[in-house]
């Protein structure tokens, strides 16, 4: 073969491969209907992504306090494994503290409508997924952890899987933090309102095997009490789930670990769908 034929062939593969990795992450901006406002996300595509291909998708939350950048920041990895596992990972800005319920005193904070109808209509019509429940999951870590299991719950139309790390399962063992006020008003003349926005009331809605569910938290977490007394709710319920208990607090050293066992669940549980 011609010298100059070898070298340029040897260009675009190089060419190629650098454009799939600086293509593999897409920010976007997605306007809300009801917030009236862009919201950012991070899409993180498999690294071969092939718009002829499609793909399942995965949906990761971010904690109180942080953005859409975050995950992808603190946690490159995932990149590897959007590819390893070939499914493409969105990571939604779900605001300062929204705990990504829509809330019925402030118009400006309604993430659960943003990601369940106009994030989701707009990943499936701007990328090669796989649109169906089977093919989606959803989780967090802390505030995210809470706001995966309750949009799953209350969407298991849109829903397959969930997870939580570290979530804030219980709303009102925060009473006083993370803004929830600001949300929902105050605790005690709100109490109903608490109650019906917290994880571990509303698992009272599920049947068994509607959702695959993995739950974790780190043994000297600040969230491992509530944490537990999901998992018992779950058992006295009769809900099969997966449950984790591991060495770990509050931090990017337990989720950057976290992380893995989350992706590789919901690897398995679309392999089950195929």
């Amino acid at each position: 073969m011609n010298i100059r034929v070898i070298l340029f062939l040897g260009f675009v593969s190089f060419f190629t491969l650098f454009s799939f990795s600086e293509n593999q992450v897409d920010t976007v901006s997605i306007f809300s209907t009801k917030m009236k406002i862009d919201v950012k996300s991070v899409i993180i595509k498999p690294q071969n992504y092939n718009p002829i291909k499609h793909y399942p998708v995965v949906y990761l939350l971010h904690g109180y306090s942080d953005n859409y950048a975050q995950w992808v920041t603190a946690v490159p990895e995932i990149k590897t494994l959007s590819t390893q596992y070939q499914f493409i990972i969105i990571c939604p800005d779900g605001g300062y503290s929204s705990w990504y319920f829509d809330s019925p005193i402030d118009p400006e904070c309604q993430f659960e409508s943003y990601i369940t109808s106009d994030l989701v209509r707009y990943i499936d019509t701007h990328y090669s997924t796989i649109a169906d429940r089977s093919h989606r999951a959803i989780t967090g870590l802390s505030m995210g952890g809470h706001g995966a299991l309750f949009l799953a719950i209350r969407y298991k139309n849109l829903f397959a899987q969930a997870g939580s790390m570290s979530g804030g399962v219980d709303l009102n063992a925060s009473i006083g933090r993370f803004d929830i006020e600001k949300r929902l008003g105050e605790h005690d003349s709100n109490i109903d309102l608490w109650d019906r926005n917290s994880v571990i009331n509303i698992v009272d809605s599920l049947k068994n095997k509607e959702l695959n569910l993995l739950i974790d938290c780190g043994l000297d977490d600040f969230f491992h009490e509530i944490n537990l007394n999901l998992h018992k709710k779950l058992i006295s319920l009769k809900i099969d789930h997966d449950y984790t208990e591991r060495p770990g607090q509050h931090n990017w050293d337990y989720w950057t670990n976290s992380i893995q066992y989350q992706l590789l669940f919901f690897h398995l549980c679309f392999e089950k769908s195929k």
